[in-house]
């Protein structure tokens, strides 16, 4: 049982609102020019042949992006956890993190979203479709993702990331090589040619379990879903509960022969 006091949770708050607001402020003052994108595939190329090798560690790989990257970092965070930019917030602290908004999610994903921004360090960015729900509906027909989930995918994931990736140089994700047959030969750096920016993916050697390992001995937030039957969270109406035994990712588009929302490929 905590011993915390409700004054000390206060005076515990605002000392962390006021870092995020200095951090902010420190932000805008940012002016470091972007560079151009034969820089930034070179960086990715030489990275990749670094990297390549068995004993490479999460530690060097993000030691690597705070020295090259910065500011002009960003994590992608579907908030199945929040592991990954607790790991990337010791290296760059105050981190922006990226959560696409889709307006599809669990009120656990959302709760979710709340509390990491409230308890750590670091900066939530919401990415948002140029249409809300309803706005799609009016445009496509109800329920675009039971038709076409790829085109739903696209227009409130793809296109909205793509549009936000723009400002940044490099973006970190959570994909790890245990997730399925489509990434098991994820690598730790990569140039993502689509987006135009290097691709960093600090956590591909670890286990879901180790994930889960981690977020106890840290004392990071995860998930409710995830103690719930679903190791891979996405929209609530394209993801289902995975049964004992069934790839992680075999709740995501169950009917479907898509596997990936258009990220990551």
């Amino acid at each position: 049982m905590s011993t915390v006091s409700l004054a000390e949770r206060r005076e515990r708050q605002k000392r962390h609102d006021a870092e995020r607001a200095a951090h902010l402020a420190r932000r805008e003052t940012f002016e470091t020019r972007r560079r151009s994108a034969e820089e930034l595939r070179a960086l990715a190329e030489e990275a990749e042949r670094r990297f390549d090798s068995p004993d490479t560690t999460t530690e060097q790989v993000l030691t690597w992006v705070a020295e090259t990257f910065g500011l002009r970092t960003a994590v992608a965070c579907s908030m199945a956890d929040a592991v990954l930019p607790a790991v990337v917030a010791e290296y760059v602290p105050w981190v922006d993190t990226l959560f696409l908004d889709t307006g599809y999610h669990f009120a656990e994903t959302l709760g979710t979203r709340e509390a990491v921004e409230l308890s750590m360090r670091l900066t939530i960015v919401d990415v948002r479709p140029e249409q809300s729900v309803a706005e799609q509906d009016a445009a496509h027909g109800a329920d675009l993702f039971a038709r076409d989930p790829a085109l739903c995918c696209r227009l409130r994931k793809v296109e909205p990331l793509t549009r936000t990736l723009a400002q940044y140089e490099a973006w970190i994700t959570g994909v790890r090589r245990d997730e399925g047959p489509t990434r098991a030969d994820t690598p730790w750096v990569t140039w993502d040619a689509k987006n135009g920016l290097v691709k960093i993916n600090p956590l591909a050697s670890w286990t879901f379990d180790e994930v889960l390992d981690y977020a106890r001995e840290h004392d990071v937030i995860v998930n409710p879903l995830v103690g719930d039957g679903y190791p891979s969270i996405g929209c609530r109406p394209c993801t289902r509960r995975v049964a004992p035994g069934e790839d992680p990712r075999a709740g995501r588009w169950a009917g479907f022969e898509k596997t990936e929302c258009g990220l990551h490929t």
